[in-house]
């Protein structure tokens, strides 16, 4: 791992080399190396993550001063969410300098998302702690916030059925609706099944432990075949 490179990378030159190291260190390389002198990342990830919350926080709050709550609360969801903080990480190379075990380095979809997101999490949490807040917001301003443009106009902060209904009502002139297809499971522990309809016709279907996480489900699933995503 070169510590200098990514230094550059990110333009941060760190005081303390070690919480670098340890932002970048996985539980599973703990276990493969147990003399590792560096702790894993997770106590940096839970700081970063109340740091990257404020710092897109006051960002919003600064760039849109008439900006309605509700929505300033959408931005910042599409903006911290695991998959956009996978992209980022990934558009920062991060990977190349994480320490993970042989398993992990292998590790694909929502695992793999999770660990680069979460180094992410945790480098946030490094920098606020060797440079404090204004240089963690600086960082943030300047790796995660130049994606906002591409958020706000795609129309990616909303959520999925809110999308879905913007979407179908302008090229459709319906509004989609939910229909309940099948439970089944015990009733302590049910699984429903939700079919989202545009007029009479199902257009996809979605599964979940109650009818508000099919119908979310099937909004998703709706979007992807229509050619759109989500950031939920």
């Amino acid at each position: 791992m070169n510590q200098a490179a990514l230094e550059s990378k990110i333009s941060v030159k760190f005081k303390n080399k070690d919480l670098l190291l340890e932002a970048l260190t996985h539980r599973s390389y703990l276990n493969e190396n147990p003399s590792w002198r560096i702790s894993h990342n997770e106590r940096l990830e839970f700081l970063g993550d109340a740091v990257l919350e404020l710092a897109v926080t006051r960002y919003l709050f600064e760039r849109y001063p008439e900006g309605e709550e509700g929505k300033l609360t959408l931005f910042r969801a599409a903006l911290v969410n695991t998959k956009m903080l996978f992209k980022v990480a990934g558009d920062l190379g991060l990977q190349k300098h994480l320490l993970v075990s042989k398993g992990e380095a292998e590790a694909s979809g929502k695992a793999a998302e999770t660990i680069l997101a979460d180094a992410f999490e945790a480098l946030v949490g490094a920098i606020y702690l060797d440079q404090g807040y204004e240089t963690a917001f600086n960082f943030i301003k300047k790796i995660l916030l130049p994606y906002l443009p591409e958020i706000e106009k795609s129309g990616l902060y909303k959520d999925s059925k809110s999308l879905l209904q913007e979407i179908v009502q302008s090229d459709y002139r319906v509004t989609p609706t939910y229909r309940v297809l099948e439970e089944f499971g015990p009733d302590h522990e049910k699984t429903f099944r939700v079919g989202v309809y545009f007029g009479d016709e199902l257009k996809a279907k979605g599964t979940g432990a109650s009818k508000q996480e099919a119908e979310i489900e099937a909004a998703k699933e709706s979007l992807r075949l229509l050619g759109y995503s989500s950031q939920e």
